[in-house]
């Protein structure tokens, strides 16, 4: 009975920690976006051409 009450709890932990870093890497991934499009903006003010 033990053994299963720990193995609920360490899937609830892991669980939580999957959904944790998905929401981490989705924001990186809007962070990365972000800096990519006002570099983009930057260089289509900059043209020389």
């Amino acid at each position: 009975m033990m053994a299963r009450k720990l193995v609920a709890l360490l899937s609830a932990i892991g669980v939580a920690f999957a959904l944790a870093a998905c929401n981490t890497v989705e924001g990186v991934g809007k962070d990365v976006k972000a800096t990519g499009q006002t570099i983009e903006k930057a260089a289509d003010r900059n043209k020389t051409y």
